[in-house]
C-alpha cells in the first residue's frame, strides 16, 4: 500500500516562487510514488477578510496552477476544502482538543496579529483546522515550508492526545522539508520569507510573472557590496536566497555553483 501525502494551499494571492519551490514543485514528484491529497485551503483563507468574487476566481485560478505544474487528476486526488465537509467538522473536535496557550504561541499567530484590532477568532484557530486536513488522510507525510514546522508539530501533538483518549484513530504524520529552498526569501528584504501580500512587488517572484519582469526582479535583488558568490546565510543573506533558489530549480549544489561564478560578480550570477 502507497504512503499518503496530504498537502494544501490558500487560493489567496498570486502565488510566488516560493510557493512553487516549497510546495508545487514537490507535488508533482510525488504523485508517482504516493497516494496524494492536493487540497486548495479556501476555509483558512477567509480567517481574514475575503471579497467574495475574488476568492472564487484565485480558486478557479489555483485549481488551473495546480494542473499547470504536472499534478494529474488520474494519479492524484485534487479537491476544494469546502466541498468536504469533514474538514470544518474534524477541526471543530481538534479546536476541543487543544489548548488556548498553544494556539497563541503560533508564531504565524503573534504575527499576524501584531498590532492589529480585531482580529479574527479563525485566525487563532488556524492550526487546528489545518491539524483537520492533515489527519482526516491518515497522512504519512506533509511537504512543507520550514515556516510550517510549528503548525506540524502540534498536529502531531493533537494525534497522539486524542489516540490516547480514543484509541489509535489518526495516524501520526511526519515532515518533508526539501534541502535547499524550503523557505525562499524576499528579494528585497532577504531575511525576510518572500510573501505573495508583500507591498513591494519587487521582493517576490509570482508564478504568472512574464520572463522579462522576473529577470529586472532578479537584477534588483539586494545584495551585499563584495560581489563574491559566495553562500553565507548569517552575513551574505540576499546572494544566499539567490544561491539557494538556483540550486532548488536546478538541482545542481550550491557549492558548484560557488564554483562555477568563482571568478564572476553578482552581475554575471543575476544575468543567467
Amino acid at each position: 500500500m502507497k504512503k499518503v501525502i496530504f498537502s494544501g494551499i490558500q487560493p489567496s494571492g498570486d502565488l510566488t516562487l516560493g510557493n512553487y519551490i516549497g510546495a508545487l514543485k514537490q507535488f508533482g514528484n510525488f504523485q508517482d510514488e504516493y497516494d496524494c491529497y492536493y487540497c486548495i485551503v479556501d476555509e483558512h483563507a477567509i480567517t481574514v477578510p475575503q471579497d467574495r468574487l475574488k476568492l472564487r476566481k484565485q480558486i478557479r485560478s489555483l485549481a488551473a496552477l495546480y494542473l499547470a505544474v504536472g499534478l494529474d487528476p488520474e494519479k492524484a486526488t485534487l479537491f476544494i476544502q469546502s466541498e468536504v465537509p469533514a474538514h470544518a467538522q474534524a477541526a471543530w473536535i481538534l479546536q476541543c482538543n487543544v489548548y488556548i496557550g498553544e494556539l497563541e504561541r503560533m508564531t504565524q499567530f503573534k504575527d499576524k496579529s501584531a498590532g492589529k484590532a480585531g482580529v479574527s477568532a479563525g485566525l487563532l484557530t488556524y492550526p487546528p483546522l489545518m491539524a483537520a486536513d492533515i489527519l482526516l488522510y491518515q497522512t504519512d507525510l506533509i511537504p512543507v515550508g520550514d515556516d510550517q514546522k510549528q503548525h506540524i508539530e502540534l498536529t502531531r501533538d493533537l494525534a497522539e492526545r486524542f489516540n490516547k483518549k480514543h484509541n489509535e484513530i489518526f495516524k501520526v504524520p511526519d515532515i518533508f522539508v526539501p534541502k535547499q529552498g524550503a523557505r525562499v526569501m524576499s528579494l528585497q528584504e532577504p531575511t525576510k520569507k518572500m510573501s505573495k501580500s508583500d507591498e513591494n512587488i519587487k521582493s517576490a517572484i509570482y508564478l504568472l510573472d512574464p520572463p522579462n519582469t522576473i529577470r529586472k526582479k532578479i537584477k534588483s535583488a539586494v545584495t551585499d557590496s563584495s560581489g563574491v558568490v559566495q553562500y553565507d546565510k548569517e552575513n551574505k543573506p540576499g546572494i544566499s536566497n539567490l544561491l539557494s533558489i538556483y540550486s532548488a530549480l536546478t538541482g545542481e549544489a550550491v557549492a558548484a555553483i560557488e564554483e562555477k561564478y568563482a571568478n564572476k560578480g553578482y552581475g554575471d550570477f543575476k544575468a543567467i
